[in-house]
């Protein structure tokens, strides 16, 4: 197959890269210039930019493809530049959609594609719907052939799951109180990015993808108390957790009342059996607890990478403080 990603070298879609060129497939990036990750020497770089309709033009020159995959498509403006650009050029649209799109809470579990796309508290999440609803509407009137994916929070060695990052790992590591919306007990979907490139890149060219939606996340489940508990032990520390409602972190701190309000208060777990059914051979077998000691080795490894948030681990003192008062601690 002959398969272009625009973008390419970000969290998900480099481990898609990876698996997609040692699968055979002749693969293309549009991007704009150099990246930070390792780029496999079998991937063609087409130079331009896709917020520029002339450049990308130019760059993509006479090539058609069996798919695309629009990893940076955010609102339905650039599925408009993407409709305009691809229309005849490709057998197959993927949009990179999000699981953040689902009902927010949802009515049951586990989430299902069927699931009803409503998310009222994140603009990052209407926006994906959005974008969604322009490509059905392209389906129908048009044929467009779109597949879209959903993922739900997949990370890799350079993204630690909680709001903070390494700022909560060093209060940890100097025995200060760590803080987790809610009770810490809803259950949240964590996914390795080398299991959703097994599940993405099974999806190119599918004939029986096109005009579906489909997530791809982890059988494995655990709760915010747990996370952060395998962060701890992957960091050789221990977490001290102290809980507060997200609407009162919201009040605080708007954009991560956001993520939380949004995305990740309420319980999501997923059925899988879609993506086992289109394709067979996914599975997603790496656990959290390999994933947080990959996270810790990667930032152990270099100083530079041990950013500490001085804003947000004050404000965490404040809130942790909150918390404590309410429980007349």
């Amino acid at each position: 197959m002959k398969v272009l990603f625009i973008g390419g070298t970000g969290i998900i879609s480099s481990a898609c890269s990876r698996l997609a060129v040692a699968r055979g497939i002749e693969l293309f990036h549009l991007r704009r210039g150099r990246t930070s990750r390792p780029v496999p020497p079998e991937i063609q770089v087409l130079s331009g930019d896709i917020r520029d309709p002339a450049s990308a033009r130019r760059a993509l020159g006479e090539h058609r493809f069996d798919a695309v995959v629009d990893w940076i498509a955010f609102t339905p403006a650039h599925i408009e530049a993407d409709l305009a650009l691809f229309r005849g050029r490709t057998h197959q649209f993927v949009f990179i959609s999000s699981a953040s799109a689902y009902q927010t809470p949802p009515s049951g579990l586990p989430v299902t594609e069927s699931t009803p796309l409503d998310n009222p508290f994140w603009q990052y999440s209407r926006d994906k719907i959005a974008c969604e609803e322009r490509l059905l509407r392209a389906y129908r009137e048009e044929k467009f052939p779109f597949t879209i994916v959903r993922p739900s929070h997949t990370y890799d060695r350079t993204l630690f799951p909680c709001h903070g990052g390494y700022t909560v790992i060093d209060r940890m590591r100097r025995g200060k109180k760590i803080l987790v919306h809610g009770d810490g007990t809803s259950l949240w979907t964590l996914t390795h990015h080398e299991d959703f490139a097994t599940g993405l890149v099974g999806l190119l060219g599918h004939s029986r993808a096109i005009g579906e939606s489909i997530h791809i996340t982890s059988d494995e489940w655990l709760s915010w108390n747990q996370i952060h508990e395998l962060l701890a032990a992957a960091a050789g520390a221990r977490a001290d957790i102290v809980h507060l409602p997200s609407a009162v972190i919201a009040a605080h701190d708007p954009e991560w009342g956001a993520s939380l309000l949004g995305d990740k208060t309420h319980s999501m777990i997923f059925d899988n059996s879609k993506i086992k059914r289109l394709v067979p051979g996914f599975r997603a077998d790496i656990p959290f607890s390999r994933g947080a000691a990959e996270i810790m080795a990667y930032h152990d490894a270099d100083p530079a990478r041990r950013i500490v948030d001085a804003k947000l681990d004050a404000l965490t003192d404040k809130l942790v403080a909150i918390a404590e008062g309410a429980l007349g601690a």
